[in-house]
């Protein structure tokens, strides 16, 4: 389970993921992320309507929810993740969303320390 501390909640902290980050997508998911230094991780999800009805949309947000967590022990402080479920992720296995999430988020990492590593002297 994701501990409260490492949940997105506002929209303040949805925007800073979106508007300040880095953006990689998969087939099932969309993964925006952005440093957030001296602060603790947060993932943050979006799972629309379009998903499926509640039960499916559940089932997508506690799969994603598990993953983030596994994503917090790693990764405790320093990020902002915002994760939005596309419409393929509903008939999606677990394996397939898991490798998903696990690719775009070690792009969207990758990136983030490629442009990191620009803004340095």
């Amino acid at each position: 389970m994701l501990p409260q501390r490492h949940r997105m909640r506002t929209s303040t902290e949805f925007s800073h993921a979106f508007r300040s980050g880095i953006r990689t997508g998969r087939r099932n998911i969309v993964v925006s992320t952005a440093k957030n230094p001296g602060k603790t991780t947060q993932v943050g999800f979006i799972v629309s309507k379009a998903v499926g009805n509640a039960v499916t949309r559940n089932l997508v947000k506690r799969r994603l929810r598990e993953l983030a967590a596994l994503t917090c022990a790693a990764h405790p402080e320093g990020y902002a993740i915002a994760v939005r479920a596309l419409p393929a992720s509903a008939s999606a296995s677990w394996d397939q969303l898991r490798r998903d999430y696990e690719s775009a988020l070690e792009t969207a990492f990758a990136k983030l320390d490629l442009h990191q590593s620009k803004e340095k002297p």
